[in-house]
């Protein structure tokens, strides 16, 4: 019985904790895909909702940060992608490529508006770069003989941002 309590922990585990599927679980541990079924339809009839506990784990920490930012990061490619090809293209009028990039761009500013709000680390990071460049680009017009020291600091700091914020 102990074996097998030790065999459900793991399903567990591997469910919540490492995002794997039934199927790869029920193969790595040498148990059956209902089996591993079976476990989680009890769990949740006992209390413990193995979803909800993965979507929990995932929305903790970095898990939903890390998400966030790797489609962040996805829809940028393809922003950057259909930009390229909108302004390539000899097949589209000028008018219909006014219309897609203005759609585009709302697409675009929609994304990052709400992977400021789903993601606020990543939002964070974002306001604390534009605000070092805009110092930067201050320092640079109005105390240049500045500009060698501030341009020393400001790469480690930006390293440190990144740490705070993510």
């Amino acid at each position: 019985m102990a074996h097998k309590d030790e065999k459900r922990k793991e399903a567990r585990r591997l469910f919540v904790f490492d995002q794997q599927s039934i199927p790869l679980i029920a193969v790595t541990i040498g148990v059956s895909e209902g089996s591993v079924r079976r476990w989680k339809r009890d769990a949740k009839s006992n209390g413990d909702n193995w979803d909800v506990a993965r979507s929990a784990h995932l929305m903790a920490g970095e898990g939903l940060e890390t998400v966030v930012a790797d489609v962040v990061e996805q829809f940028v490619t393809l922003f950057k992608a259909t930009i390229n090809q909108l302004s390539e293209s000899d097949e589209i009028s000028p008018a219909e490529r006014v219309k897609a990039m203005a759609s585009l761009s709302d697409a675009f500013n929609k994304m990052v508006s709400s992977a400021g709000r789903v993601a606020p680390k990543i939002s964070e990071l974002g306001v604390a770069n534009d605000v070092l460049q805009r110092q930067a680009e201050f320092v640079r017009e109005h105390f240049p003989q500045h500009a060698e020291a501030f341009l020393e600091i400001l790469e480690p700091f930006g390293e440190s941002l990144v740490e705070v914020y993510g």
